[in-house]
């Protein structure tokens, strides 16, 4: 296992803000945020970063945790501009695992954090498994209408045509090799029992779609319970990509969120 590396991008807003750092989910890019990135740079800056092999982040050379994944987001960060800051962190299913990941190892780091359409265990195992082995035989081009069903709310395609295209866009060309090890990495994933050592100083927010079947109702309660410090709230019209599907509300969440808890944040 090895810290993997990423790429982060700036998505906007004034270096005087607060820091937010954005996660993708699996099969997507930075570009998963561009729709929200407006509303939510009048409040902060925002750093967006990719998974391994995933938009402009290298192909992995090794296989890698979902903690391994949070240690190189922390380094990824500490590379910018930014450098040690503490931030705000929100993240989309895999992005919101690495999130949780993030907060167990890196808590000291975040102001708060927004775990969004996401779990303290997604899926099975076995089902990881099996997808990073179609993955690896079938290329992810062989995942495009399964994803397209569970990403998206119905209508979600039809009203916002170009950014759902650039998203399948996206997961079609993710490396094969890393998408699979991501799947694996999510197999591995398990915070179930961890989530109340998460620092009772850090706010989360568990923010969930209404149609989302891979992160339904359940899972949000179960992280918002869980930690010491937690809540949840829901996205209608969306499901397994809130931030591209309904971007004003889910920018709207975040930055109310966010904005209770400021205190200590860079002015």
């Amino acid at each position: 296992m090895t810290v993997p590396t990423l790429t982060i991008r700036e998505l906007g807003g004034d270096a005087g803000l607060p820091l937010l750092v954005l996660g993708p989910s699996l099969g997507t890019s930075t570009v998963l945020w561009e729709a929200a990135a407006p509303a939510l740079a009048e409040h902060h800056r925002l750093l967006a970063w990719d998974l391994p092999g995933h938009g402009e982040s290298p192909a992995a050379t090794d296989a890698f945790t979902v903690a391994e994944l949070a240690d190189a987001v922390v380094a990824a960060v500490d590379g910018t501009s930014a450098g040690e800051e503490p931030f705000f962190m929100a993240g989309v299913s895999l992005g919101g695992a690495t999130g949780l990941e993030l907060l167990l190892r890196h808590g000291e780091r975040v102001r708060a954090a927004a775990i969004v359409a996401s779990a303290a265990r997604l899926g099975e195992p076995q089902a990881w498994h099996e997808r990073a082995f179609k993955v690896r035989a079938e290329s992810t081009s062989s995942l495009i209408i399964a994803s397209a069903e569970r990403w998206f709310a119905p209508g979600s395609v039809a009203a916002h045509p170009e950014l759902t295209g650039r998203l399948l866009h996206a997961l079609q060309d993710a490396d094969d090799e890393s998408y699979a090890q991501c799947c694996e990495a999510l197999a591995a994933y398990d915070v179930r029992e961890r989530l109340g050592e998460v620092p009772d100083r850090v706010p989360v927010l568990a923010l969930w779609g209404r149609h989302d079947a891979v992160a339904p109702e359940s899972s949000a309660v179960e992280i918002a319970t869980g930690v010491p410090n937690g809540e949840s709230a829901v996205t209608e019209g969306a499901a397994h990509l809130p931030p591209a599907e309904q971007s004003e509300a889910t920018a709207a969440a975040l930055i109310e969120f966010f904005a209770r808890h400021t205190e200590g944040a860079r002015p």
